[in-house]
């Protein structure tokens, strides 16, 4: 049996539409899949980013608080700290502010998106 020209292009012109068809759909399932894991990786990373700040922050306080803070004097000043953690850190500042009853210390990052600020704060008599 001999099988016409036409009947081939055909067939195989029909195959190739539907071939793109069911790659369209497998591109409109797997894109949105996609764009939720660099959203997801987005907010770990700025998780991470907060509780490795929050870390910094409350062990310094607790080092200011147990008296340290009385060699800074009152007013507002740029804090360092030597935690090796403060290097996953995005670019920000460690703040200490001192006033009459008040001892505050406050990392606030540069940029948007990088977990927050985080404030740790105490009064004393």
């Amino acid at each position: 049996m001999v099988i016409p020209n036409a009947y081939l292009r055909s067939q195989s012109a029909w195959l190739m539409i539907e071939l793109v068809a069911a790659l369209g759909l497998l591109l409109a399932a797997l894109l949105p899949v996609a764009f939720s894991f660099a959203a997801e990786k987005k907010l770990a990373r700025s998780q991470y980013q907060r509780a490795v700040a929050m870390e910094i922050v409350d062990g310094e306080f607790e080092v200011l608080a147990a008296g340290e803070w009385r060699s800074y004097g009152p007013g507002t000043h740029d804090y360092r700290v030597s935690m090796r953690s403060a290097t996953n850190l995005p670019q920000g500042s460690f703040t200490l502010t001192i006033d009459n009853h008040r001892l505050r210390l406050e990392w606030i990052p540069i940029a948007k998106m990088h977990g927050g600020s985080v404030v740790r704060e105490v009064k004393f008599k």
